[in-house]
C-alpha cells in the first residue's frame, strides 16, 4: 500500500498570479545570492491543512470530508497583500504575503482540521495564520546569510496585491522531484453559493 503526500488548500485564481509574480520577483532581486528556495507562482496556494503521507485507502474518506465541508460553507472574498516572515524578523525562514478573509475561512480551516484529526491526522498546534508563501531560506544558510537577509527584509514592503472570490477547496497531491514539488489536483469541491 503506497502513501500519497497530500494537503488541502485553496487554489488561487489566475487574476492574482501577475501581482504575486511581481512581488516574488522583487523579493528575489532583493535577496539575490542568498540561499532561498522560491515557490513558483503557479504553486502558490492557501494551505488549509497539510496531511503529509496519506494511505491510498484514506483518500476517499478525505475526499468526502473536503466535499462535505465545502458544501457547508459559503463563497467568500479574500484580500492579499502585506509582507511578513516566520518565525520572526531576526531569524527569517519563511517569506510570505498576508491574506485577509472573513471568519468563513477560519471556520472552514478549523472544521477541516477537526474532521481530518478524526482519521488520525495530527491537528494543527498553531493558530491558523492565512498566508501565501513566496520562499523559504535554506536551513543550511549561515548565520551571516540569515543576518543579511534579516537586514534586507526589515524595510521591505508589499502593498495590496489583489482580491479574489473563493468558491472551491482542493485536495492536492504533492510529488517531490529534483526541481521541487509538483502539485496535482485529486479533487476540487465547490463551496456553496447561497
Amino acid at each position: 500500500m503506497s502513501a500519497i503526500r497530500s494537503f488541502i488548500a485553496i487554489d488561487l485564481p489566475e487574476s492574482l498570479n501577475d501581482a504575486l509574480e511581481r512581488a516574488s520577483k522583487q523579493l528575489q532581486e532583493l535577496l539575490e545570492g542568498l540561499p532561498v528556495r522560491w515557490v513558483p507562482v503557479h504553486n502558490i496556494h492557501l494551505t488549509l491543512k497539510f496531511l503529509g503521507d496519506v494511505s491510498e485507502n484514506n483518500i476517499p474518506m478525505i475526499q468526502s470530508i473536503v466535499q462535505s465541508e465545502a458544501a457547508q460553507h459559503r463563497v467568500f472574498e479574500i484580500s492579499v497583500g502585506g509582507f511578513g516572515v516566520f518565525p520572526n524578523m531576526t531569524r527569517p525562514r519563511v517569506l510570505w504575503t498576508g491574506v485577509e478573509a472573513p471568519d468563513e475561512l477560519i471556520h472552514l480551516q478549523r472544521r477541516l482540521d477537526v474532521e481530518t484529526a478524526r482519521l488520525g491526522y495530527a491537528p494543527d498546534q498553531r493558530n491558523f495564520n492565512p498566508h501565501l508563501t513566496f520562499g523559504r531560506i535554506s536551513r543550511n544558510a549561515s548565520h551571516n546569510q540569515i543576518r543579511q537577509a534579516s537586514d534586507l527584509l526589515r524595510t521591505h514592503k508589499i502593498g495590496f496585491l489583489g482580491a479574489a472570490r473563493i468558491d472551491s477547496v482542493t485536495l492536492f497531491r504533492s510529488d517531490l522531484g529534483p526541481d521541487g514539488a509538483v502539485y496535482s489536483k485529486i479533487l476540487t469541491s465547490e463551496i456553496t453559493d447561497e
